[in-house]
């Protein structure tokens, strides 16, 4: 049956994954997996892929999170995720990225984070953004040539941030030009509505992600009253709708006690939450402050609480800061991705406020090829313990050094701040973080699987 399975065409094969994405036995699962494999020509996907088809023979808790997108999503989500982001991005993008690799000597990032617009209702402490100006707006075909020339290095997965995104009026139009592209959008959540969700359902290729503190009190603290329970609205209106959604939260100092309690974890689940992307307070954008940085401490909690709870909740957990033992570490400037901010500027990263390229004067492929950006990616292959993989908060001495080089600029007022007034701060936090993660990394990875080197996917 494989060998004559081997014959057909890409089409075919994403018409019949289509056909059992509607029976969420593990029999089932295990046949997608055949075919899926039949897509990709890196052996690392093959390998991945095997290794899922061992989990779903094992009947392993991870294999609910698939079992959800096959019984609770609604038709026409389903089916986009199943095209796009699984055949388009992960399977026969990587073979494009591989192409792509070959003809010009790098291989392409994951995907691409952009900012359309800065607008934003909401004035929250700490927020990353915060400090760009309010005005800043990309237009429709500033949006649409950062998309066709990252499907030209075949990704297909696109990260949308702000500002809130859905303040950009007509966002919807490049959701449906780009109807092959899978998009993950970050919003505070109170601008969804019914009219909203009948949009999403009818595009199927975007999955919010709501931005959280913890409960009620934790989160209109910081974004304002009633803002809670607005996103809780939001949230039942895409459960009912048969929609997918994620939640993303700052792990502070102040709620890591409860936004990595199981309880609470729980209350997402139950809520249809299908992914949590956790990130650490960064002391960047508005009001930089280092005491509500999480402590070094409470990073190593989240960390390892994180673990627990993959091998245990139908959920993804996506740790930006703690995962870099699973994806090879820093993922910026163009590794794993970068970010086109609401200015046009080409970021190493959402946190990192410096360029050296602009979409108006550059195309991606000249960033990428950038001074600024080579020097990045040759950086991060020069520390071994990928639990301190970020060269603001673990290496600071190494983003000072870029920063005052290659030709950057900051993308915006004060932008500089955490590598001029608060150097010595985050020197002392990557040295007490040191004294924790150093010892976790022998202990827990060290081993010579692990030292071979990055993988690209």
């Amino acid at each position: 049956m494989l060998e004559g399975l081997k014959k057909y065409s890409q089409e075919k094969v994403v018409s019949m994954l289509l056909s059992l994405a509607t029976n969420a036995s593990n029999e089932n699962l295990a046949r997608m997996t055949h075919l899926m494999e039949l897509i990709p020509k890196k052996q690392y996907y093959k390998e991945r892929i095997r290794w899922i088809r061992g989990l779903i023979r094992d009947n392993h808790p991870s294999i609910e999170f698939p079992r959800r997108i096959i019984r609770e999503l609604h038709p026409n989500q389903r089916d986009k995720w199943v095209t796009n982001l699984l055949v388009n991005h992960l399977l026969s993008g990587t073979n494009k990225r591989k192409l792509w690799e070959e003809r010009e000597g790098y291989y392409p990032p994951s995907t691409v984070v952009i900012s359309p617009t800065m607008k934003c209702n909401l004035d929250c402490y700490g927020c990353y953004a915060g400090d760009y100006q309010k005005n800043l707006e990309l237009s429709l075909e500033e949006i649409d040539s950062v998309l066709v020339q990252m499907k030209e290095m075949g990704v297909y997965f696109a990260v949308v941030s702000g500002g809130e995104p859905f303040f950009k009026k007509d966002i919807f139009e490049i959701f449906r030009k780009h109807s092959d592209m899978a998009f993950l959008v970050f919003t505070h959540g109170g601008l969804i509505d019914e009219r909203m969700v009948a949009e999403l359902t009818a595009v199927g290729n975007v999955m919010p992600s709501f931005s959280l503190e913890g409960y009620r009190e934790e989160t209109d603290e910081r974004r304002g009253a009633g803002h809670f329970d607005k996103v809780m609205r939001a949230m039942d209106l895409l459960r009912e709708a048969g929609l997918s959604f994620c939640n993303s939260f700052t792990q502070t100092s102040r709620n890591t006690g409860i936004i990595a309690d199981e309880r609470f974890i729980d209350m997402l689940i139950g809520k249809g939450c299908f992914a949590m992307w956790l990130f650490s307070y960064v002391p960047v954008g508005r009001n930089p402050e280092i005491a509500l940085m999480p402590t070094p401490e409470q990073r190593d909690f989240m960390r390892r609480t994180t673990i627990e709870y993959r091998a245990a909740k139908p959920m993804l957990f996506i740790d930006f800061w703690n995962d870099g033992p699973i994806i090879s570490g820093c993922i910026a400037g163009g590794r794993k991705y970068f970010h086109v901010n609401a200015n046009g500027d080409i970021e190493p990263c959402v946190f990192c406020h410096f360029a050296a390229d602009n979409i108006r004067t550059a195309s991606l492929k000249d960033a990428l090829r950038s001074p600024l950006f080579e020097s990045i990616r040759r950086r991060q292959g020069e520390h071994e313990n990928l639990l301190r993989p970020c060269m603001l908060i673990d290496h600071p001495e190494v983003g000072r050094e870029i920063f005052a080089s290659e030709g950057a600029y900051p993308t915006h007022e004060g932008a500089a701040e955490i590598f001029t007034g608060l150097a010595g701060a985050m020197d002392d936090y990557a040295d007490r973080y040191g004294e924790i993660a150093d010892p976790a990394w022998e202990r827990e990875f060290a081993g010579p699987e692990l030292r071979s080197g990055n993988v690209n996917g």
